[in-house]
């Protein structure tokens, strides 16, 4: 029989450390309901930062099991300032909070290039955190004069505004117990548990539906992020195989992406750039060389100037939701399609193409910038 949960947290911390900080062999796993408190309670500010640290190194030494996943889902969820849009769906797209360093983002425009076909669009992120310390969505979407600072019921408002909508919501807003970690995260180094959980913190949902959209690079994630979009009450989930981490694919080889409808099982889809009529020679959109920083930290945190990368990467999608053609309006095409035909607004992903070549060659998604 299991011993009751303290009630304290400095006890449950101090039990939870005693089993999770024992080394590679005698290191115990966790409840799902512990970690939920414990996560919590760190989020709270009512533990030591020192022991804060020592939990999530200590769950990332062992390896964090899919039920202690879920309790630190299950904890950012409940601290996270949540709201529920006038609108009927939601698409949520969580790409990287800690950004790009080797391309220019281009996911920041999906939001507007989608509410021009109809979708109502919520992204998140915060400013800077590692371990990438990258260019987010956050610096991407100033740079063009889109607000940043919205509180949830702000961005929730100007999601349902006819004329716009789609929003940012910073981690400030929605969730300040976790923003507040960034500087301890950055202590930590390594990938937390929390730098999984924190695109799942669903701010802003719809009516009827809410369709989570990520990205993953390493193979073991698909399955772990479909379980947590279920944990998390996302009606489906598209799980993309995108540069960097993010939600669009390679511009110039064959990809994949996960999903799943209605909570159900998870299915995987091949898509070709090339089937859309998309040719390229990079990847990505590459960084400009005016970006160039001096030196870099190391292997993870590249050497780029912030805000002249997320000023490149805005002027840069500007034109491309004014019809530029190049890799930028390719890297739309191809992110644009897959979320447009996985929430059953077209019939096959060259039709969501050609839908979004359309919004794009006409300009009309450009307005929407404000």
């Amino acid at each position: 029989m299991n011993a009751p949960i303290p009630t304290d947290p400095k006890l449950l911390m101090r039990s939870i450390i005693q089993r999770i900080a024992t080394g590679p062999e005698l290191s115990k796993d966790i409840s799902r309901e512990e970690a939920r408190l414990g996560t919590k309670a760190i989020l709270e500010n009512r533990i030591d930062p020192v022991q804060s640290a020592i939990f999530f190194i200590a769950l990332r030494m062992k390896r964090e099991t899919l039920d202690e996943n879920k309790g630190v889902l299950d904890a950012v969820l409940e601290t996270t300032r949540r709201v529920v849009a006038d609108v009927d769906e939601v698409v949520d797209i969580g790409d990287p909070y800690d950004g790009y360093n080797r391309c220019l983002p281009t996911a920041p425009f999906l939001g507007p290039l989608l509410a021009e076909l109809g979708l109502n669009v919520v992204s998140h992120g915060l400013d800077r955190v590692g371990p990438k310390y990258g260019v987010c969505a956050r610096h991407v979407l100033q740079a063009a004069g889109v607000p940043v600072d919205l509180t949830p019921p702000q961005a929730a408002a100007r999601l349902s505004d006819p004329a716009l909508g789609w929003a940012y919501i910073d981690q400030a807003q929605s969730n300040p117990g976790m923003h507040n970690m960034v500087e301890l995260r950055a202590q930590i180094i390594k990938r937390p548990v929390l730098t999984t959980v924190e695109v799942l913190s669903k701010p802003i949902a719809g009516r009827n539906k809410t369709h989570f959209i990520t990205g993953f690079v390493h193979k073991p994630y698909p399955p772990i992020y479909a379980e947590l979009a279920r944990t998390a009450g996302f009606d489906s989930a598209c799980i993309i195989r995108g540069v960097e981490g993010g939600v669009v694919p390679s511009l110039r080889q064959a990809g994949r992406y996960f999903y799943y409808h209605d909570m159900g099982p998870e299915s995987e889809v091949a898509v070709d750039p090339a089937t859309l009529g998309i040719q390229q020679d990079v990847r990505a959109v590459p960084l400009p060389g005016s970006v160039a920083a001096a030196e870099g930290e190391d292997e993870i945190v590249a050497a780029i100037d912030i805000q002249a990368t997320a000023r490149a990467a805005a002027e840069a999608g500007m034109k491309a939701l004014q019809g530029n053609k190049g890799a930028y309006y390719d890297a739309l095409v191809l992110g644009g399609a897959i979320v447009l035909q996985h929430v059953g607004k077209a019939a096959s992903l060259s039709d969501a193409a050609a839908q979004i070549r359309a919004v794009l060659d006409s300009g009309r998604a450009a307005k929407r910038i404000a």
